[in-house]
């Protein structure tokens, strides 16, 4: 399975697992327990936009995109920076 196809897979998992709104993939990469995807998730929406709650969440799936376990690392506002080595 290709990282686009393990993305779709975490991001569509995720969502029916916790019911978030997927907003992007942050990042992802393999390691020996599996692939790790990073998906911010809209938490709470807000007028304005800016001030959306997001949730950034780490899935872990296998090589089939099976989710093996999931965490929320942080919430954010959608406008705040992240500083430098705040990533992850």
């Amino acid at each position: 399975m290709d990282i686009k196809n393990l993305a779709e897979q975490a991001k569509s998992q995720l969502a029916e697992l916790t019911g978030l709104k997927p907003v992007t993939v942050t990042g992802a990469f393999k390691s020996e327990q599996g692939w790790h995807v990073a998906l911010d998730m809209l938490e709470m929406s807000r007028i304005p936009a800016a001030t959306d709650v997001l949730g950034d969440y780490e899935v872990l799936l296998d090589d089939n995109g099976n989710m093996l376990r999931f965490e929320r690392k942080r919430t954010r506002l959608r406008g705040e920076r992240m500083e430098k080595g705040e990533e992850g």
